[in-house]
Formats: structure tokens, C-alpha cells, sequence
């Protein structure tokens, strides 16, 4: 394993030395994401984090949601390609279709059995071609945990929290945080963002200062997993994806604060902040 290198802090100065791509042209051009999660009754942690992704600068937006949700879903987020799983929760052709199109593809949000991630995992990331970038959270993590074989894909993000960063380590992270994402980036080949700290398989970590409590919401590590895929979406490289992630989702939550409150505010108005905190760097 290569050595890790000291933590850098993920600042603007930083930031702006590290641009985001800015592709020119249509919708195309900044990237078809792809959402799949939303179980029965979680349906709103996909359009959380589809929204996300578009607030985050993709140019196309498909979610995938229980067959029972798609409907809805497509009526709150009409700038979207809604599509609904089967009855057994297996992804139709015409999903499998999305996903080998797909520049990313987020996996995770809202879903809430282990079994039926792992067979929605292995079919979409099974379709996927082999460099499309891939975010990783929530139960698909788990899913992940029990078998690592389930991420074929070299450009991948994960995104766990601190239980979900337990189920992948097989023990409790313990207080270095930046010591569990990498040996996490390590053991999967993976970016890791765990709480703020960013690390790369190859030992480069950064460390975002500026969360505070109340991102920790319902809701908020669906919108910081979109906001992942979106910038992935338009160009930017897993690390920087990661990075400019963990600093939009920060100070997005501190614009809010004057109005709501250090814990008042929702994951829902987190999402609004995003581009003027992207555009303000």
C-alpha cells in the first residue's frame, strides 16, 4: 500500500487551483446521470440526490425508483427520465439500456434490503461500461461490504458514513477518520470521502473544515452522493469530484444557517445553495 500523504485542506484557494471542467454545448456535453435507489418508502432520496446532480452542473438527469414511486417522481422532477424497477425489484431491459449509456451512474440512495441491492448492483454495474464513473452510498455500500466483487469499475467514488464506513472496514472506524478512508480507498480501488476526509488508493487525502452539525439531517448524504455524480457528470476526475463535493455540500449548509439555524434547516434546501457555492469559488 503506498504511503499516505499529509491531509491537505480542501479551500478555495485550493479549489480554484484545481478548476472544474467547464464543457461547452448542450445537455450531452456535461454528462448522462443515472440514479437508481428509492425502495417503497424512500422514494425521496433519489430525487434528493437527481437533483443534486443537476444542481452540480450534469446535463442529464435518469432516476430509477420502485415501480410504485415512478409516477410520482416523474411529476416532481420533470427534468427527468423516471423509470420503475419490476415487481421483484429487477431492472428491466430498458434500464439496462440506461446504464450502458450512462456517463454515471449513482447507486444507493433510498434503498433499504441488502439482497436486492446486491442483484440491482450486479445488473446495472454488470451493464455499465467499464470506465463509467460510479458513486457508491448508502445501502449500496453494505451491499458492497459483503461482496467487494460487486464494483468492476475503475473511476468509482464511495461515500459512506461513519456506520456504513464500519460494515466496509469490519470494525468501528475509530477516531482517525482520515486513516479509515484511505485504508477503505485501498482495499477497493476507490475514492473514499468519509465525514470530510478524502482519500485516493494512490495515498493523496484532503480534509473539508467547514461542515458543521446541521448537515447531519435526513437526507444530506443523498444530496453530497448527487452533487458527487453531477461533477463527475460534467468532467471532473474522482478526487476532485470528491473535493469539490465535500466543500459544496459544507458551505451550502453554512448559507443556510442565518436563516434556519445551525440544525434547522432541511437536506431539500441544501440543494438551492449548491450553484452560487460552486460559482462563488
Amino acid at each position: 500500500m503506498p504511503n499516505r500523504s499529509e491531509e491537505r485542506v480542501v479551500t478555495p484557494r485550493l479549489l480554484r487551483g484545481w478548476p472544474l471542467p467547464n464543457p461547452e454545448g448542450g445537455k450531452t456535453e456535461r454528462g448522462t446521470v443515472l440514479v437508481a435507489g428509492g425502495a417503497r418508502c424512500t422514494p425521496g432520496a433519489v430525487l434528493l440526490a437527481g437533483v443534486a446532480a443537476l444542481r452540480a452542473g450534469a446535463g442529464r438527469l435518469q432516476l430509477v425508483v420502485a415501480e410504485e414511486s415512478a409516477v410520482a417522481l416523474s411529476v416532481a422532477v420533470p427534468e427527468a427520465k423516471v423509470v420503475g424497477l419490476g415487481p421483484d425489484g429487477a431492472p428491466s431491459d430498458d434500464i439496462l439500456a440506461m446504464a450502458a449509456e450512462a456517463d454515471v451512474i449513482a447507486l444507493g440512495p433510498g434503498l433499504d434490503d441488502i439482497d436486492s441491492t446486491i442483484r440491482l448492483m450486479r445488473a446495472v454495474l454488470g451493464a455499465a461500461g467499464r470506465d463509467t464513473a460510479v458513486v457508491l452510498d448508502a445501502y449500496a455500500l453494505g451491499a458492497l461490504s459483503k461482496d467487494p466483487g460487486l464494483l468492476p469499475q475503475r473511476r468509482a467514488v464511495l461515500t459512506p458514513n461513519l456506520v456504513e464506513a464500519g460494515h466496509l472496514l469490519g470494525r468501528e472506524p475509530g477516531d482517525d477518520l482520515a486513516a479509515a478512508a484511505y485504508e477503505l480507498a485501498s482495499r477497493h480501488d476507490a475514492v473514499v470521502s468519509l465525514y470530510g476526509h478524502i482519500a485516493t488508493p494512490d495515498g493523496e487525502c484532503w480534509r473539508e473544515e467547514s461542515g458543521d452539525t446541521g448537515l447531519g439531517t435526513s437526507g444530506s448524504g443523498d444530496v453530497r452522493a448527487g452533487i458527487v455524480a453531477g461533477l463527475l457528470g460534467r468532467g471532473a476526475e474522482p478526487a476532485q469530484a470528491a473535493c469539490w463535493a465535500a466543500f459544496a455540500h459544507a458551505v451550502s449548509g453554512q448559507r443556510l444557517a442565518p436563516r434556519y439555524g445551525r440544525t434547522g434547516f432541511l437536506a431539500r434546501e441544501i440543494l438551492d445553495e449548491v450553484p452560487s457555492t460552486i460559482a462563488s469559488v
